[in-house]
């Protein structure tokens, strides 16, 4: 089983079926069952925004449970990493980059993402569109 990470663009259209992402992210997510999937606490938390916004915070947090999703904790090497690749690309934000290092220190198969801006960015960065 490989790991997927997943970031909060991802759980966000799954939680709103009326996100453009939505049906995309749902296929992505199918297509990764087999996978051990993680997400860092930061995109959680993220994702739990709109959802808490409307009252569906607890709806939310058992959807992500259902997920039965892994949460992946900043560790020195993972921050480390974030720090270089935000150097290294400007108006890379602190939570994008956090989201990639991970994926990139934990040697992730994939790291799903729904923001095009990240191509490139590292070798298993999967941009769902």
């Amino acid at each position: 089983m490989a790991l997927t990470i997943v970031d909060a663009s991802i759980l966000i259209a799954l939680l709103d079926s009326h996100d453009t992402l939505h049906a995309a992210a749902t296929t992505a997510l199918l297509a990764h069952a087999e996978d051990d999937l993680a997400i860092p606490a930061s995109g959680y938390a993220e994702a739990l925004v709109r959802p808490a916004r409307a009252g569906r915070l607890e709806e939310a947090k058992a959807a992500v449970s259902d997920l039965l999703m892994e949460f992946a904790p900043f560790s020195l090497a993972i921050t480390e990493a974030a720090a270089t690749l935000r150097a290294a690309r400007q108006g890379l934000r602190l939570p994008d980059a956090l989201v990639i290092a991970t994926g990139t220190v934990l040697a992730a198969g994939s790291i799903l993402t729904g923001d095009a801006a990240w191509r490139g960015l590292a070798t298993a960065v999967e941009v769902v569109a």
